[in-house]
């Protein structure tokens, strides 16, 4: 998702529905960008922080802890969702539609957003345990 949203050194990432906080972790660690996770869930926001903090990337990895439709989103670049359709992603589609600045990418995991045309789309047959995805990229 981060090479597909083509995501660069001192950028700005969220991630929505960032459970463990791998891709938060991932796009700091790796790509050396200013990522930022949304998670409503306390234990696994604690989780993120815990390993943020144990990875000394405090600087450039952060958790909001929080309903991921109350955040500020538009100081990103990229945006990373694996949401599904109906719950959530057809309630986030309206306010990134608001907040994203033009440029901005978004990468959808799987489920499409309805009212947006993907620039790009990419299977990926097996994720090495069998299971296969869809990626979706978007521009603003």
């Amino acid at each position: 998702m981060l090479q597909m949203g083509a995501l660069k050194a001192g950028e700005k990432m969220y991630d929505l529905g960032s459970g463990d906080g791998r891709f938060v972790i991932m796009a700091a660690q790796k790509f050396h960008a200013d990522a930022v996770g949304v998670e409503i869930t306390k234990d696994l926001c604690k989780q993120s922080e815990d390993r943020i903090k144990k990875l000394g990337l405090e600087k450039t990895a952060h958790i909001v802890c929080g309903d991921l439709l109350q955040q500020n989103y538009s100081s990103a670049d990229l945006v990373t969702v694996y949401l599904l359709p109906d719950s959530i992603n057809n309630k986030v589609q309206p306010l990134l539609d608001k907040q994203l600045k033009k440029g901005a990418r978004v990468v959808a995991h799987d489920f499409e957003f309805k009212n947006w045309t993907p620039e790009k789309v990419e299977q990926i047959a097996d994720d090495g345990e069998g299971r296969s995805h869809t990626l979706y990229l978007y521009r603003k």
